[in-house]
Formats: C-alpha cells, sequence, structure tokens
C-alpha cells in the first residue's frame, strides 16, 4: 500500500474501534537516509536505515492523545489504534481542540532527483575524497549524507495529502596546526554538493587561522559569513517567530513593527526546496514573509495557535508542538539584491584564505576595523523575550583593518540580543548571494548570505 492508503487504513480504523463521533488525523512516511562519516582524513563510518513511521492523533469524547510506531502490517495498525484510543480516555478533557485540517487543495512537490534518493556509499565517498583531497594534506573531518522520504496524510475530516522530498548536504573542517576552517553547503541534488571546493574552502581558511592574536572583549563591528547568520536565523525562529511564544509573551516579536534594519527582510520558505508541502496536521505549507524590510509581518502558527490567536494555522504544525510551539524551519534572509538562493556550490574564489568569496570580501572592504566571523556554536538562550543569547565563535575569526584582514583571532565568547544587533541601522551590509547551511535535521536549513553589522558585543575570551 502507497503511504497515501496506509494513512487512510489508519483514519478508517479509528471510525471502526472509536465511534463515529471520534477524530482522527494519520501521517505515514518512509524514510530512507544514509550517511558518510569521515575523521582523520578517512571515512570511518557509513550507515543507512529505511523505514516506514505512523503516526495518528485522535480526539474522542472531548479528549486527545497521539501515539506513533512503524508497524504498517492491519496488526500493528489496530495496536496503533488502541493504544493511542485507550490513551485518549485516560488523559484530561482538551477544551482548547481547534479541530481537523478540513479539505483543502495541497500543492504537488517538485520532480525528486532520483540520483539523489537513491545514491549508493560511493556517491558520497566520491565527495568526501574530493574535500580530502582538496584539504591538500591536512587533516579532515565531516560528513556527507542524502535523505528520500515520502508521506501521506489523511484524516477524518476528509483532507488527503501527499508528498516527497529529497535532500543532500556536507559539512566538513579542514585542521592547520590546531586551527579550523569550515566549509558547509546544502542543496536538493548531490551532483550540485562540490566536495572539492568545499574541501579547499575549510584548508585555506585553516591555514589562515593558524598563530592567533589575543584581543580584548567589547563591542566591535562584525562581518558575519553564512554559516554564522545560520545561529542567528536558528534562534529567530525557535524563540521569536513562534506562534505558542507570542501568545506567552515570551516572544520579541512585534507584527507591524519596524524591529529590524530596511536591510532585513526574512521569509519561511519550505517550497523552495524539494520538501513536503504541508505539515503534520494536514495544513498547506507556503511562502510566508515574517519579516519585510524591517517590519516583522507575522509569526508562524499551527491549528492549536491559531485558534487561540483568531486566525489562521500558516502550516507550521510539528510533532511536539504542543509543547514548544509551531517553528518555522526553512528560513531564508534574502540577499541585497532581493533575491535567494545559492545551492551549486561556494561562490568566489574558494582558495583565497580566510575571506573566501567574493561577497565576503566586499564586505570586508568597508570595514575600518573589526572582525570576520566564521561560526557560531554552543548558543544558548538567556532570555527569550529579548532573545539575549550567549555562544562561542568557532572555526575561524579574523581582524580587518582599513577593508584588510590582518590577523587572525582567539575565538570569543559573546552575550548579544539578536534582534537588537539586527535593528534599524545596524545592517551595514548584505551579501547577494544568500547560501543555504545544513541543520542537525533533515529537511531544516537555513539560507543567508554574508553580512555586516555595526557591532557585536564579545564579552570575553573562550576560556571563560
Amino acid at each position: 500500500m502507497t503511504e497515501l492508503e496506509l494513512a487512510g487504513q489508519v483514519v478508517e480504523l479509528v471510525r471502526r474501534a472509536g465511534g463515529p463521533d471520534a477524530q482522527a488525523e494519520a501521517v505515514v512516511t518512509r524514510a530512507d537516509l544514509a550517511l558518510t562519516r569521515f575523521a582523520n582524513s578517512f571515512i570511518h563510518q557509513n550507515v543507512a536505515e529505511s523505514g516506514v513511521g505512523v503516526r495518528l492523533r485522535v480526539h474522542v469524547d472531548g479528549r486527545t492523545a497521539a501515539g506513533s510506531g512503524s508497524e504498517v502490517s492491519l496488526e500493528g495498525l489496530r495496536a496503533l489504534v488502541e493504544r493511542t484510543l485507550a490513551a485518549a480516555r485516560l488523559c484530561p478533557p482538551d477544551p482548547a481542540w481547534p479541530g481537523l485540517t478540513p479539505p483543502t487543495p495541497t500543492a504537488a512537490s517538485g520532480p525528486v532527483d532520483e540520483a539523489t534518493a537513491y545514491a549508493d556509499p560511493d556517491a558520497r565517498a566520491e565527495r568526501v575524497r574530493a574535500f580530502v583531497e582538496a584539504a591538500g594534506g591536512l587533516e579532515a573531518a565531516g560528513y556527507c549524507r542524502t535523505t528520500h522520504r515520502s508521506s501521506g496524510f489523511a484524516n477524518s475530516a476528509g483532507q488527503s495529502a501527499y508528498g516527497h522530498a529529497v535532500e543532500a548536504a556536507m559539512d566538513g573542517i579542514a585542521r592547520a596546526g590546531g586551527a579550523d576552517g569550515v566549509a558547509r553547503l546544502c542543496a536538493d541534488r548531490l551532483a550540485d554538493i562540490d566536495g572539492a571546493a568545499l574541501g579547499a574552502r575549510a584548508a585555506a581558511k585553516a591555514r589562515a587561522a593558524v598563530a592567533p592574536v589575543e584581543l580584548p572583549p567589547g563591542r566591535y563591528e562584525v562581518v558575519f559569513e553564512p554559516a554564522a547568520v545560520a545561529d542567528l536565523l536558528q534562534n529567530l525562529s525557535w524563540y521569536g517567530f513562534n506562534g505558542k511564544r507570542h501568545a506567552e509573551r515570551q516572544s520579541f516579536a512585534d507584527p507591524g513593527t519596524a524591529q529590524f534594519d530596511p536591510a532585513v527582510t526574512v521569509v519561511d520558505d519550505p517550497l523552495a526546496a524539494v520538501d513536503l508541502p504541508f505539515d503534520v496536521e494536514g495544513t498547506p505549507r507556503r511562502r510566508l514573509a515574517l519579516v519585510e524590510a524591517g517590519t516583522t509581518a507575522a509569526v508562524v502558527h499551527d491549528r492549536r495557535t491559531a485558534a487561540d490567536a483568531g486566525t489562521q494555522s500558516t502550516g507550521h504544525g510539528i510533532t511536539g508542538g504542543a509543547s514548544f510551539g509551531p517553528i518555522p524551519r526553512n528560513l531564508r534572509l534574502l540577499g541585497s539584491d532581493g533575491t535567494g538562493g545559492d545551492t551549486d556550490g561556494i561562490p568566489g574564489d574558494p582558495a583565497a584564505g580566510a575571506v573566501a568569496d567574493r561577497d565576503t570580501a566586499a564586505l570586508v572592504a568597508q570595514v575600518a576595523r573589526g572582525l570576520l566571523v566564521s561560526d557560531l556554536w554552543y548558543t544558548r538562550v538567556l532570555d527569550p523575550k529579548s532573545l539575549v543569547v550567549t555562544g562561542l565563535t568557532r572555526n575561524g575569526v579574523w581582524l580587518i583593518e582599513d577593508g584588510e584582514v590582518t590577523s587572525p583571532v582567539r575565538d570569543f565568547r559573546f552575550t548579544e540580543s539578536y534582534p537588537r544587533a539586527l535593528g534599524p541601522g545596524r545592517v551595514l551590509g548584505l551579501g547577494r548571494r544568500p547560501v543555504r547551511q545544513p541543520d542537525r535535521l533533515d529537511g531544516v536549513w537555513w539560507e543567508a548570505p554574508p553580512l555586516r553589522l555595526a557591532e557585536w558585543n564579545f564579552t570575553g575570551g573562550a576560556s571563560g
């Protein structure tokens, strides 16, 4: 049976076991996930898994429960239905139940690149070999992954939908004398992942980061590369544009207010890549502007938060959303020309040292004194309302003087309000070409150009 047929069968089993008034929604997903890891410049792990998952949510007698399983035989589906209905009867009443998604047209998924969907280990190993060889003898580590998902949705209100998604990603570092350089890329096709370009970029940055100097903490003008900007987008997504946090007044977002610099336009664009065209509740997904020319335009909703806010779901329902809330997972910070998207490789010259592309070089050239930052990590939210975040730099920081990179710098700890740093008058420049960055989870990505900010608050060295 297809995923859509299986989902419809689960809904019918709920109707038979729970009665005609039982409400149900079911999602059946087949996933093929493959990962090739390398360390010390050798592949040390190649794993692949293929499986089917079923997620069921029921609403019976005013009570709601969810269950999941991986057994798609008739007996397995019956067991899932029985235990989910039993759980619902033990749950407290759910007066805020928003009901099921009504029948709604859903966009078709884009064509799947079969070479990515069914990539063999040799195809990923070719990228790893190219990365390692381009690193020129430096120690290299990272991964190359491919994923393929197909999903069917059905509910007892009559909504049904089908979609599929593919993704390829590579993330690697090269190490020289204790200094690391990084290169990452996420794409719809494995063919668009150029391991040699990524390896050369990582190696050039690693060599340029050897023997860093110590600088005092303080507020510095910065140029962030796309990997660093991805962390900004991720935290804005989780804690800012989340409709549940907004309703609880735990978000900075104030729709209709100019909270960002006019250069900032952020959209959630799930259909920009080959991805599922509907969320876990069966609501169609679409492009949604969250910030338009500096003005906060929207927060995202699932059915529950939309009902509370008196609006419609934006198609951002996720598993576990009742606890954490809806999250936009495909954010794009548009480039300075108003467009987005470079999945064809690393733009510019990948072997130019600390400054590895023309977009970044153009921003660096405008800085009298500041820092070039490759990457942020270990970021933790201190104050969700103002989105004050603390974290560390990694994979390369350099001092900029009179428009030139002059020396590598030791890593910093920082504490900064992300919305404040992106606020009116604080964004001094954007690159033209956003580059898609992979997340730890497949299907989640962050796309951004390099970014020049008036200041960033570095509070100490990485050691304290």
